[in-house]
């Protein structure tokens, strides 16, 4: 069967990458913009340089940054509010995937009629929007590379996971330097987002052979890098090397898919607001066991790409010390368990289980996984992860 592959048509990487975004623009006729940013990266000074660098290159900019982790339908309405008020012609993104996914749908909007969650699913989006230019700062969502957008109806509490070629950004811009004052906490939160982006799109049932390099080197990147990054914040390489990671691994997963972490994933998210990365690293290691059976072979590739086993062990030894070495990689990181996460909220987690089972089915990731749950499997799963 033919597979679709979608990429970004310009993608700049390395060093001083950011730096290109007003010859971008420029180059294009492109003259005023919106900004979509959030507070941090307000304070960080950093949308102050970018701003400037636009400015000096006699680019008009809106700034909008109030973009919230996990982004809202009403951060998107505010956003195209804005964009309309100020004649931007294109939309630029900085900062995590928060910006980047809310700034991809506040760009198709305006071509698009509403409601928001007409997008939610597989090519919902009829229109392409304006130009979508995205600067990642974390090296994780991979979505500055990705036709994929994932927003919080808080009406519902469910978060639309939304795929779609006229989401793409039409450049990306992968500033490793960006990343380098990440603290140890985001670094390995994303960091295993990231590695979690290489797994599935490489054992999902929609991998084809353009993106199973891609995920298997996004794998190796966050073997090789992932802990130096986490206990070496300047180092240089291993920053760049999990930026690039990041960039492989949204290439790989938006053109196959991800799977059963992410269907699990989205509705902490959305329920108890467990960051992204957080949550996916507390599901992996469940999530591993519950999928070996189904795709023997691969998680066996996996667990040989991160060097963490010889290649003369069987599959199966294989396999299964990826699934140990997932909780291991978990524990070097520091990344708690979800019961101590959420422990103030053990009932609550716990009457809730069977509707995040549900929504979980319902975003359609699971069905891509190697062995596809029943909604009684994933509330027992999330009962494992707890």
């Amino acid at each position: 069967m033919p597979a679709l592959f979608n990429i970004p048509s310009t993608v700049i990487v390395g060093a001083g990458a950011s730096r290109e975004l007003a010859p971008e623009l420029s180059r294009r006729g492109l003259a005023r913009v919106l900004l979509v940013t959030d507070a941090y990266m307000v304070s960080s000074g950093l949308v102050a340089r970018v701003v400037g660098d636009l400015a000096a290159a006699g680019i008009t900019v809106q700034v909008f940054a109030d973009v919230q982790p996990d982004p809202s339908e009403e951060n998107v309405h505010a956003g195209v509010a804005l964009l309309q008020s100020s004649g931007a012609q294109a939309v630029v993104a900085l900062g995590g995937g928060s910006p980047i996914d809310c700034a991809k749908v506040i760009a198709v909007l305006p071509t698009n009629p509403g409601p928001i969650s007409r997008f939610m699913g597989r090519h919902r989006v009829q229109k392409a929007g304006l130009p979508l230019f995205a600067v990642p700062t974390t090296a994780g969502t991979g979505s500055e590379v990705t036709k994929v957008a994932v927003i919080t109806d808080t009406k519902r509490d469910v978060k639309m996971m939304m795929l779609d070629g006229h989401l793409m950004p039409t450049v990306a811009l992968v500033d490793f330097e960006l990343t380098l004052t990440m603290p140890a906490p985001l670094t390995a939160a994303v960091g295993i987002d990231t590695l979690t982006h290489g797994i599935e799109a490489y054992v999902s049932r929609l991998a084809t052979p353009l993106t199973d390099p891609l995920a298997l080197s996004c794998i190796r990147l966050c073997g090789e890098h992932l802990e130096t990054a986490w206990r070496e914040p300047g180092n240089r390489a291993a920053r760049e090397g999990m930026m690039l990671a990041a960039t492989h691994g949204g290439m790989a997963f938006s053109n196959s898919s991800v799977a059963l972490v992410h269907g699990m994933s989205r509705p902490i998210g959305a329920l108890f607001h467990v960051p992204h990365g957080i949550s996916n690293a507390m599901l992996l290691p469940a999530v591993t066991r519950f999928s070996i059976p189904g795709a023997v072979p691969r998680y066996a590739t996996v667990a040989r790409t991160l060097g963490w086993i010889g290649a003369g062990e069987s599959d199966w030894a294989a396999a299964t010390v990826l699934a140990d070495g997932l909780e291991a990689l978990n524990r070097r990181l520091c990344v708690p368990r979800l019961g101590s996460y959420l422990a103030s909220n053990e009932m609550r987690f716990r009457e809730v289980t069977p509707k995040m089972a549900l929504d979980a089915l319902a975003s359609g990731s699971p069905g891509n996984n190697p062995v596809v749950p029943s909604a009684d499997q994933i509330a027992e799963l999330y009962l494992q992860a707890w």
